[in-house]
């Protein structure tokens, strides 16, 4: 990874944590209590533009702007309750399959998704 990358990341996960899960949440499969399970947790509401999952009366979502050739991320916002959990991984995942799915080409806005893309590169 380049120097400029890793400091780009470092800097998103000190102003982004709220969507950012530590590395080792992921490796040993512990998740906070109260956090949504696994990513068929996540819907499309397609009325409000995001994708979201809900749990303990919470939620988190992840904003989207959806036009006929392209799927833009803009935004990511995950409840403290739910932090460390990989939440904010799923939902961008969630956004790619859909993407993808549908043959749109997707842009990032998103920091928390754009780090998050650069962090798990696609085939």
């Amino acid at each position: 990874m380049a120097e400029d990358d890793r400091k780009l990341d470092e800097a998103l996960e000190e102003s982004f944590p709220a969507s950012d899960p530590p590395a080792n949440t992921v490796e040993t499969g512990i998740v906070p209590e109260g956090v949504p399970a696994s990513p068929g947790d996540i819907t499309d509401n397609v009325a409000a533009h995001r994708f979201e999952v809900t749990a303990g009366g919470r939620t988190a979502f992840l904003d989207y702007d959806r036009t006929p050739t392209t799927l833009t991320i803009l935004h990511t916002e995950v409840p403290p309750e739910f932090r460390g959990g990989g939440v904010g991984g799923q939902l961008v995942e969630a956004a790619v399959a859909s993407a993808r799915a549908a043959g749109l080409k997707l842009i990032v806005v998103c920091p928390f998704a754009r780090a998050y893309l650069r962090r798990h590169p696609r085939p």
